[in-house]
């Protein structure tokens, strides 16, 4: 890696703190359970916490749960969820038994900024959301190499959640990004969050940075992708995918992908990406127009 890519990474992670995250992660979120039975109550506790969390996880989430009329009970709760059967309220969910997972999606679709603390308290939320956030870093990352590619695009069109200084090179930027969603996978996990803790992680992002590129190549000339804009996008987008999804598996079972699977897995991204990049254009071309007009 050259000494320029790696002081514009550095500079980077300067405006990258990983206590932001830590504070997300460590806000303290409140489910109300409703429900016209004690056995139906203690369904759904049993799904909010599996069987399989330690006794101490267990001691630290119980008591953001609340049944009708325990005491202390706050008067709004972060999310409420209504046996199904029940009238359920606008602003609280269904919980679906029979299909528990329609729960959580719906929950995740309607509270994302509350889906990393709910992630890391409670299990059956954490791989949807860890999915959540490897998809949106993806479709940044694939935003910015675009945009950066094009003429006449001014920064402030980069609709990201943060940005550092003056743009350094798209390699620069999407290691940098991926080291951002590495803090938030760890976080959404029940990990430990900053560099020293996921140096290995670190480690391999900033090591992989110039290996994605060298694997980028040997894949373009294999799939057709119709341009360069095209081709940048699908690959950046490709990349960190591929990236988010090994650290899903590190952090849910131990280790991450092969290199075969990582191969397998990135081929079928740029797939994706191509089509996250397509209405990305399409979207750009509509602003403009409209502009125009």
């Amino acid at each position: 890696m050259s000494i320029s890519m790696i002081q514009q990474i550095r500079s980077a992670v300067a405006n990258l703190n990983p206590e932001d995250v830590r504070r997300i992660a460590s806000q303290r979120v409140t489910i109300g359970l409703t429900a016209d039975s004690g056995a139906s109550l203690a369904s759904m506790e049993d799904f909010l916490i599996p069987s399989g969390v330690s006794r101490e996880k267990r001691m630290e989430v119980l008591p953001m749960v609340y049944r009708p009329g325990d005491p202390g009970a706050p008067a709004q709760f972060d999310v409420e969820l209504y046996e199904q059967g029940l009238a359920c309220p606008r602003t609280a969910f269904t919980y679906y038994s029979g299909d528990p997972g329609r729960t959580v999606r719906d929950v995740l679709d309607q509270r994302p900024e509350i889906a990393v603390p709910l992630a890391r308290s409670f299990p059956p939320f954490r791989k949807p959301a860890v999915e959540d956030i490897i998809a949106k870093i993806s479709r940044e990352n694939a935003l910015f190499t675009v945009l950066t590619a094009l003429p006449n695009v001014m920064p402030s069109f980069l609709e990201l959640p943060w940005v550092f200084g003056e743009f350094a090179s798209d390699t620069a930027f999407l290691t940098v990004n991926q080291m951002r969603m590495a803090f938030l996978i760890a976080a959404s996990s029940d990990s430990a969050i900053g560099y020293s803790e996921q140096k290995t992680e670190i480690a391999s992002i900033v090591g992989g940075a110039f290996g994605w590129r060298a694997l980028a190549r040997e894949l373009a000339g294999k799939i057709p992708l119709g341009g360069g804009l095209m081709a940048k996008g699908a690959i950046a987008f490709a990349g960190t995918y591929v990236v988010g999804l090994g650290l899903e598996r590190l952090h849910r079972i131990g280790y991450g992908l092969t290199r075969a699977e990582r191969k397998e897995a990135y081929a079928a991204a740029v797939e994706r990406g191509k089509g996250v990049v397509a209405l990305l254009l399409e979207g750009l071309k509509t602003r403009r127009k409209a502009r125009a007009a």
